[in-house]
């Protein structure tokens, strides 16, 4: 049985795409089939269009498609990466996840690896809550949660945040590639471990 993970992310300008792009190069390294899949954007229209770098961004992104019940169906494993908004997850991702109802009430997302990674406009904006909060949730879907910890020691260089990746908004640099790297490679193993 081949191991799925299906990369999910929001981005608002640009920072979680990118860590969602190198996280699906990594799983796909690793030997995972890979769905790289964005979350839907639910701010009004008239917001987005009146910031020219939201506008950019969403046009950006428009041929990755949004995720789906059937995506986390078909997944062995969640890559999430979404940023912080005042300490917790986006609310475009915690939108997405009250659809989730009956996929949890079937057991579907039961027994399946998560991880997740986040940004945040400063160091302590809320990363660490937003990816606790992102893993409670896990919890009650009955997930198994796969954070970095400091099991490799590019946590040591990368800020140290040892439930997922985080980082202040731009593009990654060489240690946030590794960074996200080893967390992909990581999910991969223990989802390929959980779905055998």
């Amino acid at each position: 049985m081949s191991t799925k993970i299906a990369i999910i992310f929001y981005s608002t300008y640009g920072t979680n795409h990118g860590i969602a792009l190198e996280a699906a190069r990594a799983a796909e390294a690793a030997g995972a089939e890979v769905r790289l899949r964005r979350v839907r954007e639910t701010a009004p229209s008239e917001v987005v269009e009146g910031q020219q770098a939201w506008r950019e961004q969403l046009e950006k992104m428009q041929d990755i498609p949004e995720v789906s019940l059937d995506d986390m169906e078909w997944a062995n494993g969640y890559f999430i990466s979404v940023p912080t908004r005042f300490g917790v997850p986006a609310s475009q991702f915690r939108a997405f996840v009250d659809t989730l109802g009956p996929l949890w009430q079937s057991g579907a997302l039961a027994n399946k690896a998560v991880t997740a990674t986040t940004s945040a406009q400063n160091p302590h904006g809320g990363q660490e809550t937003t990816l606790q909060s992102i893993y409670v949730t896990a919890m009650h879907w009955g997930s198994v949660i796969v954070a970095p910890g400091y099991a490799d020691p590019v946590k040591f260089e990368d800020g140290g945040n040892p439930y997922g990746y985080s980082c202040t908004p731009g593009p990654l640099d060489e240690t946030g590639r590794k960074s996200v790297e080893f967390q992909a490679r990581r999910l991969v193993e223990y989802a390929g471990k959980l779905a055998r």
